[in-house]
């Protein structure tokens, strides 16, 4: 549920200082969820300090949060060891922290954590080498080389030190200092964290349609206001968005503020970081689990100090300590990548929404199928909303077409069907590029033995195996554990007798293969690739012309444009129809949307088909007609009728033990014991088992909490699940507005 707008505060240019000896209030990085009064070290400090303190026998990170509170011993009061070489952390982020913990219903030493999610803060300043690729001289080029030069084109521009470099290549330090000398690695002296070359705003602008210059001039005219503002950016697929909010962020740059971009897939980071150093003539700081160790500490530290003008990143980046934030752009603010769904339990679209109302930032909303919490308040006025209605230059959108499943007659085994065969062998003639779709990873979701009738499931999960052929091993989604395709049945032996459940990306291949064998396949899931430059390759290849169809999964509908592609058929539209959550059809109804927006993004025109067979149902029907307009308001109503987000709340409460009966007993006592929400007039379903009842050995117990928009559903939250004391390894998470059901 979105979180309602707040008043932009006034920081502190000043902050207060505490002289040594002064009582100080420190929160910790340590699971205490309280905060330690300290005695400020040697020199004092000032509110806001990151510093090192001891607790017990040990030395941890720790933030000045203000005066210490007195009510302890003052002689039994330990000092604080020293003051880390950061920018201390400002008011605003204090700010945003507490009002996140307090949505989230999180201990504020987790949020802090969140907020200090980089390595060797503690260090003092110092200089460093490292180390970037040289010329390369691939007749001097040994394997143990060749590792090397990959990592760092892996990492293209980044820096690395001797042992981060030779860790991650798999090679002793001297095959590094050999390379250096032969000059394929360049060894530099440098400070250890030091400022992100200038952008430059006006370096790389270019002419833009009438239609995106319009729409440009608008997100300027907010960036220029004082205040805070979210806009909706919606663009049909191929309009050119990014182009659009790039001009937003130029414009946040020439005010001296900083920005930050929000990506939902790390498989984007490469081709956008290219598109923004075209655009700044620089590279942006780089913020999610792919850059190096050493550049995270960097980024970390420059975004406070303001030697970083704009961060490209995962959904995490919204917790660093920016000096002067000025923009948040949401890129695909839909998807679901931006729901953290371990540890602090979050959603980064809220809160980018809750930082900007803090710092007095903008933020851009930027999808073509905006999910519907951002429809209704850019409809109901609350957000601005600016629309790209044509795609660039002369790109049409694709023409939408249904086939009706129930009319094929296609075998057990196949799943094109002959509609969509003869339109792929067309394109093949014409020398166009097919997609076909499904999203579902692997070969197929279900390995069943036909002798007994058992299905091979994970060990640690109560979820089945799924069959990945092209690395001959079955592969548990939910834990990751994986094991060798075997031979026989692990449950009767039986030889010979296993046979393969419906499709998956990679038998979807093999179907094609041997309808098309002249054909030049390509396939793209994101557990086929081993790195960002490998899948980097093989999407450049497509575009290239270097392959006739291409068998992808969800990774193939986000930000990609393939101008040969004439031809999008979608092999299950009904796949995500059959969702047990409230947003089953809103997921659908993007992702479809998406995906066939894949076709005619260059001079041909396209076509998506859809393969059905529920061909008039509602959502089916609105994709095929367009009519997003309709089906957001229809979903609205619905939405609005049930009394849930993003007209109510929805909180999830997931427990969990290796005991199930432990499990089980806590939530029954929660469910018996509600005088928290009743009083409130909420409502508690459950408990029951989740309907993926373990997960790595662990059994989860649900309850839903459904309550009014208006009521203080946290508070009550907090009140409610106060009295359970973790025993063993029970946990108990508290889910605000759930993604996932399961």
């Amino acid at each position: 549920m979105p979180i309602e707008t707040l008043k932009a505060i006034e920081t502190v240019s000043d902050p207060e200082f505490f002289h040594e000896g002064q009582l100080i209030s420190v929160l910790t990085t340590q699971p205490l969820d309280r905060f330690l009064d300290y005695k400020a070290p040697d020199g004092g400090c000032f509110n806001g300090a990151f510093l090192e303190v001891p607790l017990g026998p040990r030395k941890v990170l720790g933030v000045v949060w203000g005066p210490g509170q007195g009510n302890f011993d003052i002689a039994k009061i330990r000092s604080a060891t020293r003051v880390l070489d950061a920018a201390p952390m400002r008011d605003e982020l204090k700010l945003f922290l507490k009002k996140a913990a307090d949505y989230t219903v999180t201990p504020m030493t987790s949020m802090l954590r969140l907020a200090t999610r980089a390595p060797g803060l503690s260090n003092p300043p110092s200089m460093q080498k490292i180390y970037r690729i040289g010329d390369v001289d691939m007749g001097r080029m040994t394997k143990a080389r060749e590792r090397v030069i990959a990592v760092m084109e892996d990492f293209a521009g980044a820096a690395f030190t001797l042992s981060e470099l030779s860790k991650m290549a798999g090679v002793s330090t001297s095959v590094i200092k050999g390379m250096v000398d032969a000059g394929s690695v360049h060894e530099e002296e440098t400070p250890r964290d030091a400022p992100f070359l200038r952008m430059d705003a006006d370096y790389g602008a270019k002419t833009l349609t009438d239609d995106q210059t319009s729409a440009a001039a608008q997100l300027c005219d907010y960036m220029r206001q004082d205040h805070y503002s979210t806009t909706l950016l919606r663009g049909i697929t191929g309009s050119g968005k990014t182009e659009v909010y790039l001009e937003a962020v130029a414009e946040c740059l020439r005010r001296g503020q900083q920005a930050l971009v929000l990506l939902p897939e790390i498989a984007l980071t490469a081709e956008f970081l290219t598109r923004v150093e075209a655009r700044f003539g620089v590279r942006p700081a780089e913020w999610h689990s792919g850059v190096t160790m050493t550049e995270r500490r960097r980024v970390w530290k420059m975004v406070g100090q303001g030697g970083a003008q704009l961060v490209v990143g995962a959904r995490s980046a919204l917790f660093l300590p920016y000096q002067s934030l000025g923009l948040i752009v949401v890129d695909e603010e839909h998807d679901t990548s931006y729901k953290q769904e371990d540890g602090v339990l979050y959603n980064a679209r809220d809160m980018a929404v809750l930082r900007a109302s803090i710092a007095g930032a903008k933020v851009i909303l930027a999808s073509a199928t905006p999910s519907l919490e951002t429809w209704v308040n850019a409809d109901t006025g609350k957000y601005n909303k600016v629309e790209l209605t044509a795609r660039y230059g002369k790109a049409v959108l694709p023409a939408l077409k249904a086939i009706d499943m129930r009319a094929e007659t296609l075998p057990s085994d196949r799943w094109i069907s002959s509609v969509l065969q003869t339109e792929i062998a067309r394109r093949i003639a014409d020398g166009e590029q097919s997609l076909l779709f499904i999203n579902r990873r692997g070969y197929a979701p279900v390995t069943l033995c036909r002798a007994c009738g058992q299905q091979i499931g994970c060990d640690a999960c109560d979820a089945r195996l799924v069959e990945h052929r092209f690395q001959k091993r079955l592969v548990c989604h939910q834990c990751g554990d994986s094991k060798p395709m075997p031979e026989a049945c692990p449950h009767c032996e039986a030889q010979d007798r296993l046979a393969p459940v419906g499709p998956g990306v990679e038998r979807l291949a093999e179907e094609a293969a041997a309808l098309f064998p002249e054909a030049r396949l390509a396939v793209l899931s994101s557990d086929l690739f081993g790195s960002a430059r490998s899948l980097k390759e093989a999407i450049n290849s497509i575009a290239d012309g270097g392959a006739d169809i291409i068998i992808g999964t969800q990774l193939v509908a986000k930000g990609h444009n393939f101008p040969n592609l004439t031809l999008v058929g979608v092999i299950d539209a009904d796949l995500g129809l059959q969702g047990s959550d409230l947003r089953a059809s809103e997921r659908t109804f993007q992702l479809m949307r998406q995906v066939a927006g894949r076709a005619g993004r260059g001079e041909k025109a396209g076509v998506a088909m859809l393969q059905t067979y529920q061909p008039e149902h509602p959502v089916i029907h609105a994709i095929l007609h367009g009519d997003e307009v309709g089906y957001w308001n229809a979903e609205a109503e619905g939405r609005r009728a049930a009394g849930v987000p993003p007209f109510g709340q929805l909180a999830a409460i997931i427990i969990s033990s290796s005991d199930a009966a432990a499990a089980h007993d806590v939530g029954l006592f929660l469910a018996q014991n509600d005088g928290p929400l009743r009083r409130i007039g909420a409502q508690v379903y459950g408990p029951a088992p989740a309907p993926i009842a373990r997960i790595r050995g662990r059994y989860r117990t649900r309850l839903l909490v459904k309550g009014d928009k208006t009521t203080a559903l946290q508070a009550a939250l907090a009140e409610w699940v106060h009295k359970i004391k973790a025993k063993g390894d029970l946990r108990l998470a508290i889910d605000i507005d759930p993604y996932s059901f399961l």
